[in-house]
């Protein structure tokens, strides 16, 4: 997210410093263009002020940062927030500490929220289909994800022998785009079984069958 202003001062690093406390960065983080050079005058007459044109691009894990740490703070939550480069423009958020557990919600469905909430802070002006422009966000808590996945790779496993067993489908509880994948590419490595996803919405499910 990019911010612009016209600002003054009687030099053109006293026009920055205005700029900055406007904007609340550091000087140095800001690109300008001079408007109008600053002219001392003689006895003041004639004197002229910088005017400066200042931006200011905002780094979008950064505001995805700034949001998480807002909301625990909000919530006086026990918790820290880490920050971890990921491919591309991925970058991950780890929250921890004591409070951190409560955040993760039956299946993780809170922490999708706080992850969809973080990817619109990151984003508010990017357009989704520009991956050269937007930054997508991973939230984990505690590890969750990890902790989850193998649960689900578990799951798709044991569904998948069943299915062979007993020849019948087996159709999964509801679950989230992120979780099918895993189920999906589970099931990839187990000969003689496939899969596809029924249902809408929040009741999307994930159905393991004999392969024709």
């Amino acid at each position: 997210m990019k911010q612009e202003l016209i600002v003054t001062g009687a030099t053109i690093e006293e026009a920055l410093q205005n700029g900055a406390l406007e904007i609340g960065v550091k000087p140095e983080e800001l690109e300008y263009e001079v408007l109008v050079e600053p002219k001392k005058g003689i006895l003041g007459i004639g004197k002229v002020a910088a005017k400066l044109k200042v931006s200011y691009t905002a780094d979008p894990a950064e505001l995805a940062m700034d949001f998480i740490r807002t909301l625990l703070a909000n919530m006086e939550a026990d918790a820290q927030v880490e920050m971890e480069k990921g491919e591309g423009n991925e970058r991950l958020i780890k929250i921890s500490g004591k409070d951190a557990g409560s955040l993760i919600g039956y299946h993780g469905e809170t922490l999708d929220a706080l992850q969809y909430l973080a990817n619109l802070a990151a984003n508010k002006k990017s357009d989704e289909t520009d991956e050269r422009n937007y930054t997508r966000i991973l939230l984990d808590i505690e590890n969750y994800r990890e902790k989850r996945a193998e649960t689900l790779k578990a799951l798709a496993r044991r569904m998948a022998h069943r299915v062979l067993k007993y020849k019948r489908n087996v159709t999964l509880e509801p679950m989230s785009s992120y979780e099918r994948r895993i189920i999906h590419s589970e099931i990839q490595g187990i000969e003689g079984v496939t899969t596809y996803s029924v249902g809408a919405d929040n009741n999307r499910k994930v159905v393991i069958q004999l392969e024709d």
